[in-house]
């Protein structure tokens, strides 16, 4: 997991490389490198840590250099270290490879080749690249080498390889995005499109088992078809100011403190009335009015945004929803038919297991729906209807604002569900509806909360575990508070639901165990007010987030009262901030907690 960059054209490269790694550093960023060719020939620049560590190993990064290839790196084989950083290069200089995705069969492939080849890394991209390096000397051609090596290759990978002779470049991709920026009489190639800045505005979306090779022209082969394909470009949107900290000290502030704008975004042209309108999925009514299962699939904060719709749906609609890891749903044999819907939901819409399991869900017949935050994404594309969250570009890798836009999308979703089967009671209806109108305004009230978190978060600096409980639709709510609390500040907290706290999370409750109790779903106050009273029996530290009851509890948070509905995303706002003050007391680095990358597409 981590960020490629590469360029072919006319300008001086190395600068627009490290500006790329820069934009890509939050997908990894353990360590970074650059390839590039200099009067014939290949120079390679490593430097473990981050992308600011490569720029300054670089003295003079106004070389005269036209192509060049770079990559960021978050650790899948072998520890983050310079020589196990990339670009990996050929022993004789010839070759170069960046690589995203694993080679499952690395090892097997290994044996043969460590016979001729004295490996200096850990890493399974070594081993593609004395792959391709073989066959290359024997035909001489890197386009044909490339797609004879891949035909022997299993597992998920985007790459780039730069010919040091040449200054040809083949790229190719499966299961792990890849796009071409078209300049003039120029190329970029990028893992995601925000590091070609605003430099371009035509992109190729590279296909699944795709090998195309830059020089002066672009060639593009099909390698499950074996033939070569026309290619289709389309326009991009720059997005590069988004990943601008502004006045903040962290992307994580900034997008914690973006979600009033989040929220407006998510509703806008969505409202009509006391109907929803989305039109990614018109034609598909008739589809959801008359099911009788959804199933949704997804990983980390996306899951409990996932749990959030199943209690929407199956109350507002009453049509069965189950909610899957898609991790552990692509490997076994679900109860998936034809014509089902089967919903993935991911934040980069390039998540490795929500997308096999949407091709397992399409193999059996399903109707898949996507719901991401990324146009132009590997989700978006391979979907046949869905919502875009329009949370902008989120950099910190522990989600916030896209959480809080995948719960206002699936609410809206399930009123936009409910108004096909007409199950629901209007004036509940209307009451959501009115505070969703007024909630950006509400969460900005609710950020006035900051000021007693970072209280509280002082007084609890020296906690090492943590319990947060919640009923209904805030035991969703609790699970995501415990994420990113252990996300950024490495302190262990759980979530559970509040009344499973007597069946075992109980032992453990004592003065030094700080419980946090979300309980601003005033329909279920009195059940969870009973759980606060006996975690204070057992001398626990209660804090209580609540909105309008007298609400029990040793530490307060206040939130505004909205409907119960929508208490998550007022419940929500304080654990973020509970999280980030609580890490940044620590000096962890917020915006990129150690082993963790923001976007995960690999097992």
């Amino acid at each position: 997991m981590c960020g490629i960059v590469a360029y072919k054209g006319h300008q001086k490269c190395l600068s627009l490389l490290l500006d790329g790694l820069s934009s890509l550093e939050y997908r990894g960023y353990d360590s970074s490198g650059v390839s590039f060719i200099v009067s014939g020939n290949l120079i390679t620049i490593k430097q473990a840590g981050s992308v600011d560590d490569l720029k300054s190993s670089i003295q003079n990064p106004d070389i005269e250099t036209t192509v060049g290839i770079g990559h960021t790196r978050w650790a899948t084989h072998g520890k983050p270290c310079k020589r196990n950083s990339h670009p990996h290069v050929s022993f004789d200089n010839r070759l170069s490879l960046v690589h995203n995705g694993i080679i499952e069969n690395y090892e097997e492939l290994k044996v043969s080749l460590e016979k001729k080849h004295n490996f200096v890394s850990d890493t399974d991209t070594e081993v593609l690249l004395y792959l391709v390096y073989d066959i290359l000397q024997e035909n001489g051609d890197l386009f044909e080498s490339v797609k004879l090596a891949l035909e022997k290759v299993v597992g998920a990978y985007a790459v780039v390889f730069l010919d040091g002779e040449t200054g040809q470049m083949v790229i190719s991709r499966k299961g792990s995005p890849l796009a071409i920026g078209i300049g003039k009489n120029e190329f970029y190639v990028a893992s995601d499109t925000v590091a070609f800045g605003n430099r371009v505005d035509e992109v190729i979306y590279l296909k699944e088992n795709t090998v195309c090779k830059i020089s002066d022209k672009l060639e593009m082969f099909d390698m499950s078809r074996g033939i070569e394909v026309e290619y289709e470009v389309e326009k991009v949107y720059s997005n590069i100011l988004q990943i601008n900290k502004g006045s903040y000290d962290s992307f994580m502030l900034k997008e914690i403190y973006e979600q009033p704008k989040v929220i407006e975004d998510a509703i806008s042209g969505r409202l009509d009335g006391y109907r929803i309108k989305f039109g990614g999925l018109i034609g598909y009514e008739n589809l959801f009015k008359n099911a009788k299962h959804i199933t949704i699939v997804s990983c980390g904060s996306s899951w409990h945004s996932s749990l959030l719709a199943k209690y929407y749906i199956e109350e507002f609609c009453k049509i069965k929803v189950s909610v899957e890891y898609a991790s552990e749903f692509r490997y076994r044999k679900p109860c998936v038919e034809k014509g089902d819907i089967v919903i993935g939901i991911s934040q980069s819409g390039e998540t490795a297991d929500t997308i096999s399991a949407l091709e397992i869900a399409k193999i059996y017949g399903a109707i898949v729906v996507g719901i991401c935050n990324v146009p132009n994404s590997t989700i978006a594309r391979m979907t046949d209807c869905g919502i875009y969250l329009r949370a902008g570009v989120e950099v910190g890798v522990a989600s916030t604002k896209a959480f809080t836009s995948q719960v206002i999308c699936l609410l809206m979703l399930s009123l936009w569900i409910e108004q096909h089967v007409g199950l629901m009671d209007l004036s509940h209806r209307r009451r959501i509806i009115d505070d969703l109108r007024g909630l950006s305004d509400l969460s900005i009230e609710c950020l006035k909360c900051h000021e007693n978190v970072e209280f509280l978060a002082e007084e609890f600096k020296e906690m090492t575990n943590c319990l947060f409980l919640g009923r209904g639709y805030n035991f969703p709510i609790a699970l995501e508070g415990a994420l990113k609390l252990k996300e950024i500040s490495y302190v262990h907290a759980e979530g559970y639901p509040a009344a499973e706290m007597k069946h075992g999370p109980i032992a453990l409750i004592d003065k030094n165990m700080p419980v946090v109790v979300v309980a601003n779903n005033v329909g279920q106050y009195s059940k969870i007010a009973n759980n606060i009273k006996e975690i204070q029996a057992r001398d626990g530290k209660v804090i209580t987030v609540f909105s309008e009851n007298a609400a029990a509890g040793d530490y307060r948070i206040r939130v505004p009262f909205v409907e119960d509905a929508l208490s998550p995303v007022m419940g929500i706002i304080p654990l973020q901030l509970f999280s980030y003050v609580s890490a940044a007391l620590r000096g962890r680095n917020v915006d990129k907690p150690r082993n963790l990358a923001k976007s995960v597409t690999v097992e």
